[in-house]
């Protein structure tokens, strides 16, 4: 069990993903500040209630799981402005959380065992080919590899990796994608991005 600083956003970030941060809040900053001072990281929590941006009335609610998160790069455009690229790198499980100084939030954490590659089967197929189409669009259109919401290298054989990507990109509930993270089963966690890709309406709908 460790003592790790939490990040709590409306988002996910899985192991192998990407994630673009502006951080201006006092706590953060001064998180950001001991993470790079000390070459550790920090925990990305789902946040299920309140708002990521603290108010003096606001209330949070955490999810119980998260990511560590690995600091790659920090500019500081101001001094009370850093934007961090972020990778994912072990899941976590919380066996408590308190908030401390300035508001920052503390966790108990036990990390999680990393989960085995699993290929993709034939039936959930679509979504990484979905997934790889996306990239190559990407690709095409030119747009910087720093400025892609995934990084190399691209796992499409990889049932979690594909899976993993789609929860983070779809436009899931906070509450949807912490339900994922938690899952330790990533041909089920597959299947219910794959669900949820066949339910979003295609451009021919659209037209």
């Amino acid at each position: 069990m460790a003592e790790i600083p939490l990040f709590p956003l409306s988002t996910a970030l899985f192991p192998g993903g990407t994630m673009h941060l502006r951080v201006f809040e006092v706590r953060y900053l001064d998180m950001v500040k001991r993470c790079l001072a000390d070459d550790t990281g920090f925990g990305v929590v789902v946040l299920l209630s309140g708002r990521e941006v603290r108010t003096p009335e606001g209330t949070e609610t955490l999810a119980t799981v998260g990511t560590m998160a690995r600091i790659l790069q920090c500019d500081a455009p101001t001094p009370a402005l850093l934007e961090l690229s972020c990778t994912g790198t072990t899941r976590f499980r919380l066996a408590a959380a308190r908030q401390g100084r300035y508001g920052l939030w503390m966790g108990e954490a036990e990390l999680l065992p990393e989960a085995p590659a699993v290929p993709v089967p034939r039936t959930l197929q679509p979504s990484a080919d979905a997934l790889g189409r996306l990239i190559a669009g990407m690709q095409r259109d030119g747009v910087p590899a720093q400025a892609m919401p995934l990084a190399p290298p691209f796992r499409l054989d990889d049932s979690g990796w594909v899976a993993d990507r789609w929860a983070e990109l779809l436009p899931l509930p906070p509450a949807d994608k912490a339900r994922l993270l938690a899952m330790d089963d990533p041909l089920a966690r597959l299947r219910i991005v794959q669900d949820a890709l066949q339910g979003l309406p295609s451009a021919d709908d659209q037209a």
